[in-house]
């Protein structure tokens, strides 16, 4: 799980984005706003923050070097860019495959009365 956060306007927006699954989901302030499944290389949402100011946050993989970018706009004005490295997306893979094979061989003990 890759995770953005950014403060505007003392609201906090977290962008959460399975590199498993392709599920992505914004919160603002805790409360979800919105969600989608993505298997491409870029997608956008927009969001319209509780003191009503719009907000587009636009995902973008680079395949080159793995490095995963969420632009935050204000108003279509690039606000910032948080970026995840190579490292983190490498880091929740391995994570993942030790569990299935954890899980994998959890489910044969049990299979053989261990």
């Amino acid at each position: 799980m890759v995770t953005f956060n950014y403060q505007f306007n003392q609201q906090d927006i977290l962008l959460k984005v399975s590199n498993w699954c392709g599920l992505e989901s914004v919160f603002v302030n805790g409360k979800l706003v919105s969600r989608k499944f993505n298997f491409g290389v870029n997608s956008t949402h927009k969001i319209k923050l509780s003191n009503g100011s719009l907000c587009k946050l636009q995902l973008l993989l680079d395949g080159q070097s793995d490095l995963l970018s969420c632009r935050v706009y204000k108003h279509n004005e690039l606000m910032t860019t948080l970026k995840q490295g190579k490292q983190h997306l490498s880091s929740t893979k391995r994570f993942m495959e030790l569990s299935t094979l954890t899980i994998t061989i959890g489910v044969f003990a049990l299979l053989l009365g261990w």
